[in-house]
């Protein structure tokens, strides 16, 4: 069987065609693929769940009401096409914790639950500065 680093894509053949892919979106739907949208939405779709009035009560939700649209299907598509490729390279395996977040910040969890949720918010405010 080939070394697993056989089996890995070429991240600059992948940064293109991800590149070619974000050129065709806005020239032929008129639309810049994005996902933060997408899990604000999903935030709507949880708590509508729970107390559809508080959503249909926030200024958020009153100019955007969450819906199922192209975008959050872009982002069910991102899960279904990376399970995909790792079922088909024979890279998949469940793991709890990433053998380089392990390296980075050691077994105990708290490090690691800093630093992810510091990394997230840091994302989110990006994206959302992006008005994604």
């Amino acid at each position: 069987m080939a070394d697993r680093k056989d089996q890995l894509w070429n991240p600059y053949v992948s940064g293109a065609l991800a590149g070619l892919l974000s050129v065709a979106s806005v020239a032929f739907a008129g639309k810049y693929l994005g996902a933060s949208t997408t899990f604000v939405r999903a935030a709507g779709y949880v708590e509508k769940a729970f107390g559809p009035e508080r959503v249909a009560q926030m200024a958020y939700f009153m100019k955007e009401a969450p819906k199922i649209d192209w975008q959050f299907m872009f982002v069910i598509g991102i899960f279904i096409g990376a399970l995909a490729a790792a079922l088909l390279s024979g890279t998949f395996s469940l793991r709890f914790v990433p053998d380089m977040w392990r390296g980075r910040f050691g077994p105990g969890i708290g490090k690691r639950g800093v630093a992810a949720f510091v990394g997230g918010i840091v994302a989110m405010i990006g994206a959302r500065l992006a008005d994604g």
